[in-house]
């Protein structure tokens, strides 16, 4: 074949032509620069290869992470995890070999990327995220994404996402709100945990978490600082309340001091949120996850103590009582996970009167039955996102959209168990969810999530909206 015979068989000349003509009109310093760049968008993208591996997260448990390359490069991806898998939620796939990695090895999901899903999706186009998400659905043929495992096919669909927006020539969080409709980004008020317990602790205290969110500021940037300055307030107050012992952290980087009543741990964040100078600024959320010291109709506060179990049972009516209490003496504006994930009827009854933001965490464990039911119901007001429940960014998205058409409230969540992988940032600001639980101002994986926002709200500028006190959007 002559080179006249390979430039015509390709159309070379006429590229080349357009390729020299664009550098003319953009008066280009760098012709060749210019001309290759040029060249290099005018090919098509398409998913070329998909590589995954086991790798650890933050507990040092195995997890998911993938490789997804296009012609425009590399885009990684990892997937978070929880404690335990609720009944309701996708379920992630694990080899169960109590000789390696005390059966949490996740070979089998590895093999299933790097041999069916990348046969799948080999040659797709990386901006069609709902079809790619669609035939990863199609190949797995379960409700719960048990035959893939979740952990496979969310780390796919997160990594194609970010080569959906490099394809685009766009931030991330940019393509997800156009995947979503949504054409206002907004940086998300951060629930700092502070203290941790329930099983996220070693200390008595029964409630899972205690946070705190800076709303009195109009940007994000001094949020994470009013955060950063007042847990550091914390670990002097718990230090000198309870010495070193105290300042131990739980999972998320929450502080573990051996308090075990709720009014205990909520004075100590009080003094610290007082000596920080931001008692104006800061409110204080909850995380009961009640759930796990619900036994029967009642609930055990001193499940974490064996020598005292069983000897503090409180009714749900008496939970409600101790909630009014506590929303009285504290600027508490949110608590999740009220009651047992199937008390519907109590919180329904909480919800209505209206003391505050009413989260369904393991309510609706992300699961869109679950969801429909709440809103017929207005069991909750609020709806805790945690992607890897979900299973794909397509299904991320029909969910969110389901709870905002409801006009509820929304958080983004990490997992106990994460990675170094941003990607909540982004979709917080993407979908506008008004708020983020991504775990403490410390810890590498936490910090990952919270540095991401502040990038993201550098490169907004002026436009970029805090949702502060407005987190109802």
């Amino acid at each position: 074949m002559s080179v006249q015979e390979y430039l015509d068989k390709h159309l070379l000349s006429r590229k080349i032509e357009d390729a020299v003509n664009a550098a003319v009109r953009a008066k280009t310093p760098d012709p060749v620069l210019f001309i290759s760049n040029h060249m290099r968008k005018a090919v098509q993208s398409v998913i070329t290869r998909i590589k995954a591996r086991q790798i650890l997260d933050s507990r040092g448990i195995p997890t998911v992470e993938v490789d997804l390359y296009t012609n425009k490069g590399m885009f990684r991806a990892s997937v978070p995890s929880g404690n335990s898998t609720g009944m309701y939620e996708a379920v992630e796939l694990r080899d169960g070999d109590k000789g390696v990695y005390l059966g949490n090895s996740v070979a089998k999901a590895v093999k299933n990327i790097n041999e069916k899903i990348s046969e799948a999706l080999i040659g797709m186009d990386p901006t069609l995220q709902h079809q790619i998400d669609q035939a990863m659905i199609d190949l797995d043929k379960t409700e719960k994404k048990g035959e893939l495992g979740v952990n496979a096919i969310l780390a796919v669909s997160i990594a194609a996402c970010k080569a959906g927006a490099a394809e685009k020539e766009v931030p991330l969080y940019k393509h997800i709100a156009d995947l979503s409709g949504k054409t206002s980004p907004m940086l998300p008020v951060p629930a700092f945990t502070v203290i941790s317990g329930g099983k996220h602790a070693g200390n008595n205290l029964a409630i899972q978490e205690i946070m705190i969110l800076p709303t009195g500021t109009n940007r994000f940037e001094e949020a994470l600082r009013m955060g950063s300055e007042t847990y550091h307030h914390l670990k002097a107050v718990i230090l000198e309340k309870f010495g070193a012992y105290g300042c131990n952290v739980g999972e998320d980087g929450g502080f573990a001091p051996n308090v075990s009543s709720f009014k205990e741990a909520l004075d100590l964040v009080k003094e610290a949120i007082g000596r920080s100078g931001y008692n104006e600024k800061i409110k204080i959320a909850l995380d009961v996850a009640a759930t796990t010291f619900c036994i029967g109709t009642r609930y055990d506060l001193d499940f974490k103590s064996p020598q005292k179990s069983g000897q503090n049972f409180k009714s749900a009516e008496d939970m409600i009582d101790l909630y009014k209490e506590l929303c009285a003496e504290y600027p508490i504006v949110s608590i999740e996970d009220p009651f047992d994930k199937e008390d519907w009827e109590h919180f329904k009854h909480f919800s209505s009167l209206g003391f505050c933001q009413v989260v369904g965490g393991d309510l609706l464990s992300s699961n869109v039955k679950r969801i429909e039911r709440a809103i017929t119901e207005s069991a909750c007001n609020a709806f805790l996102l945690k992607v890897n429940q979900v299973g794909t960014v397509t299904e991320v998205i029909e969910v969110v959209k389901q709870s905002k058409e409801a006009h509820w409230r929304m958080v983004v969540s990490h997992r106990c168990g994460e990675t170094a992988d941003s990607f909540i940032a982004d979709l917080a600001v993407g979908l506008a969810s008004g708020q983020i639980k991504a775990g403490a101002p410390c810890r590498g994986e936490r910090l990952e999530k919270y540095n991401q926002l502040l990038r993201i709200e550098e490169e907004l500028g002026d436009e970029g909206i805090y949702a502060g006190e407005d987190i109802r959007q």
